[in-house]
């Protein structure tokens, strides 16, 4: 790219920033005046709601999968590689989790002594599986696209088709229904002492540790993207292959370690998901109900930047957080299915306003180094 075309880039995603963050704020300020104004309206309980420690410990629950797959979904379409079945190993990686959690749950011994029940290290073992399988499925989707230069989106789509149709058909093997037995217990809370306890941001200090892991993610995404070589051959691979190649790098080496990333991230996520409720539910679109699809949009919302793909998941999962708060909130006459569209609304909204996304020259398109030719 040109010095013009970057620095074009560079005032785009800065005014891209200014206006979310601004408009972020300004909607907080309006709530916040007509909250403190009408102190006996529904602006005054949105206002609270938004304010509680609670409200923020959901938002960063229910951000964990969504961003933990918004960054696969970057590392791979970075690399030239769009994966659209993060629904898919979102899915795959959930159920593997719990199921495996409950099979070696009872048989587990530490230190010479059998646990009777599902034991953490059981679950966290669990939660290693669904990585393991999530991986395992990007792989083969990543064989698919780059060795057999299949079309990266039907192959995305079989991914998650397969997830959702093979997910509950094991359950109801196993359990008799397409949802799992409950675990009877979580990857638990870490609480920090002190810090835990300060008002409202102390629900930061004192969460399950997917979120902890996700907040260590996100800026080392953003760390490996821009400041590793690593990062440089992720980028150059999905803009300028053939500049790539003509350095000696390996571009489907390169592809496969971003696909492979997107599946590692998506099974954290997975496996955080179900975990932190104790079970898999796969009735209809099964409990991850398009999340890894709403991680598309965030990392495009995010302009392909971890830091923008977590705000935009946060920003998602707070609205979600607020909207099942808004459903307890008595004397309103609202009904619940328009309060749960509260979320997708704001986001299309803003989605609409905010700006283009600058997608990789060459993502989707495959690539034939002179290696393979050879």
């Amino acid at each position: 790219m040109s010095t013009s075309t970057i620095d074009q880039l560079r005032d785009a995603e800065l005014s891209y920033r200014t206006t979310l963050v601004g408009g972020a704020v300004g909607a907080f300020l309006l709530i916040a005046l007509l909250g403190l104004l009408f102190p006996s309206s529904i602006w005054a309980s949105l206002l609270g709601i938004i304010t509680s420690r609670s409200t923020l410990s959901s938002a960063l629950r229910l951000s964990v999968p969504i961003t933990f797959a918004a960054l696969g979904g970057i590392f791979a379409e970075k690399s030239g590689v769009i994966n659209i079945g993060l629904e898919g190993l979102l899915i795959i990686s959930a159920f593997t989790a719990v199921i495996t959690t409950a099979v070696i749950g009872p048989g587990t011994v530490i230190f010479t002594v059998p646990v009777v029940g599902v034991s953490l290290t059981a679950i966290w073992i669990g939660f290693f599986a669904g990585i393991l399988v999530s991986v395992l499925f990007s792989a083969i989707f990543a064989v698919v696209c780059i060795r057999y230069k299949a079309d990266q989106i039907i192959a995305g789509l079989a991914v998650w088709l397969i997830a959702l149709g093979l997910a509950p058909f094991v359950s109801t093997v196993y359990y008799g229904g397409v949802n799992t037995e409950n675990l009877g217990t979580s990857l638990g809370t870490w609480a920090i002492p002190v810090l835990s306890e300060i008002p409202f941001f102390g629900a930061l200090f004192s969460a399950g540790p997917a979120v902890y892991m996700m907040l260590v993610a996100v800026p080392a995404s953003w760390f490996i993207l821009n400041r590793t070589a690593f990062g440089r051959h992720i980028r150059a691979s999905g803009e300028n292959p053939k500049a790539l190649d003509t350095v000696g790098v390996d571009v489907s080496r390169v592809r496969y370690a971003g696909a492979l990333l997107s599946g590692f991230l998506s099974g954290i996520g997975g496996s955080a998901l179900s975990l932190g409720l104790g079970q898999f539910i796969g009735t209809n679109q099964t409990m991850v109900n398009g999340k890894g699809f709403i991680a598309i949009v965030a990392y495009l919302f995010g302009n392909y930047n971890p830091l923008g793909a977590f705000g935009a998941s946060f920003l998602f999962a707070g609205l979600d957080a607020v909207q099942i708060r808004l459903q307890q909130v008595q004397g309103y006459t609202l009904p619940d299915s328009l309060i749960q569209t509260i979320p997708y609304i704001t986001v299309i909204v803003i989605l609409a306003f905010v700006g283009r996304t600058y997608i990789p020259s060459a993502a989707g398109e495959h690539y034939d180094s002179g290696e393979d030719n050879r």
